[in-house]
């Protein structure tokens, strides 16, 4: 409509600058030291949301961080849409690979670099400023409430406990999120599912205390040794995973929806080449596109033990670490696929050693669906803006409350990301395009006008 296009037109750099003031507040949520930055993004938040004329606009403690709520309801007759994002970002280390101060966002050749620019404070901010531009135009064609949550990063464990004591306020018809990505922005696609996530910490302990490498290493075991030997394990020569029983219940795609997946736009050269990359690496017997979508994965997050500090000191560690996350995929659940992995990691360990392991959080897998009318409505946004239908993909993250959603309050989510795999997320400079920020804010006022039709028929 033209008269949100001259909104926006109208408030494009008052939209940018609240955007960065965001993006100035560390809200850390995995980082007690940034507790009170949480808060106060929490209490930004909700000023905008006040700002951009919400009603009953409250910042809502939990046993964490905590959430925002507010709503706009023009006629309770009306469809109406629940916002969820998270304001919450990811820790920025290591703070030496960024080219620009993490929390001093930096606009470069079109992109805005700065942790949550694109996960997921740009994202989020994006629906803000389309409510604002359909509220302030008298246009708004039904009604919204928000949820923008400071708990997504670290697992969004007090998220559920809100829902399930919330059921009224947070009666929808459809959950829309942003917080997801599109193949390019000449290749407009949605993603239709996410996979899941079980996260896990493991701790080797050998000796008493570290050693002295050479009076006592080649008569202890090496707990660093032996966390690497553990965890090289757990890939076989094909890069299967060896866990017993961990592909139990895999939902496994038919040849013709494989086929049908592999048809997205995909250029490995470019992929390796943004990389950095000679050779992709993998679960033998899939393309990329598939095991980045469709198949469960088990990676190192990080490891550490012993000396780490400048220059060398002969030690042999006491202890050895490690942060382990695997993506799961439907047919698989992350209580047991946790359970799996601690008893397989405790099975393997010598004696040489004792093993600790802990699940930290996880989330299940979703799959949305493709027939509906608000997946059909935010297709129609897409081809409205981009001039080209969007292409279905499966997104190879995770957001765990989407199947909480759906469990707890019966509600469908649509992913309707804008941001780009390569906007490094989670990795030094993250970055998002000015270009996408503000084609989410002229996107989603469609899809709001187009699922209150579609609603009506």
């Amino acid at each position: 409509m033209q008269v949100w296009k001259d909104y926006q037109a109208q408030n494009k750099d008052r939209f940018l600058n609240e955007l960065l003031e965001l993006l100035r507040i560390p809200s850390v949520s995995a980082d007690s030291r940034h507790n009170e930055d949480t808060k106060r993004c929490a209490e930004a938040v909700k000023q905008r949301l006040t700002d951009a004329g919400a009603d009953k606009v409250e910042v809502c403690p939990t046993a964490g961080h905590p959430i925002v709520y507010g709503e706009k309801i023009i006629d309770p007759s009306l469809p109406t849409v629940l916002v969820y994002g998270h304001y919450d970002v990811q820790p920025p280390d290591p703070l030496d690979l960024w080219t620009s101060p993490p929390f001093e966002p930096v606009i470069k050749d079109g992109k805005i670099y700065a942790r949550g620019s694109a996960d997921d404070k740009g994202q989020f901010y994006m629906h803000v400023k389309a409510f604002e531009t359909m509220n302030k135009t008298n246009t708004l064609p039904c009604n919204i409430k928000f949820m923008i949550e400071g708990e997504e990063e670290v697992g969004s464990n007090n998220l559920g406990v809100f829902l399930e004591n919330n059921k009224e306020r947070l009666k929808a018809d459809v959950v829309l999120i942003s917080d997801t990505s599109m193949i390019s922005m000449d290749n407009p696609s949605i993603d239709t599912g996410l996979r899941g996530l079980a996260y896990m910490e493991v701790a080797v302990t050998g000796a008493n205390r570290d050693l002295h490498s050479g009076v006592y290493g080649g008569a202890v075991a090496n707990p660093a040794t032996i966390l690497a030997k553990m965890i090289a394990s757990l890939h076989d020569e094909n890069n299967h995973i060896t866990i017993p029983g961990f592909y139990d219940g895999v939902q496994e795609l038919s040849a013709a929806e494989r086929e049908s997946l592999n048809k997205a736009p995909f250029d490995e050269a470019e992929y390796k080449k943004d990389l950095g990359v000679e050779e992709l690496w993998g679960e033998k017997g899939y393309s990329t596109i598939e095991r980045t979508g469709i198949r469960p994965t088990l990676e190192v997050n990080g490891i550490w033990g012993g000396y780490t500090g400048e220059g060398a000191k002969t030690v042999l560690p006491g202890k050895a670490f490690a942060k382990i996350s695997m993506r799961l995929v439907p047919g698989q659940d992350w209580v047991a696929i946790s359970d799996l992995f601690k008893a397989h990691f405790e099975k393997i360990a010598p004696k040489s050693v004792k093993i600790s392991v802990t699940a930290h959080h996880g989330g299940s897998p979703y799959v949305t669906p493709t027939d509906n009318i608000a997946f059909k409505a935010a297709s129609k946004a897409i081809s409205t803006t981009f001039g080209k239908d969007p292409i279905p993909v499966r997104g190879g993250g995770s957001i765990p409350i989407v199947a909480l959603f759906e469990k707890t309050l019966g509600l469908k989510t649509v992913l309707m990301g804008f941001g780009l795999d390569s906007d490094n997320l989670h990795s030094p400079n993250e970055k998002y395009g000015l270009e996408n920020f503000y084609k989410g804010i002229e996107t989603i006022p469609y899809f709001h006008q187009y699922f209150a039709e579609m609603s009506k028929k």
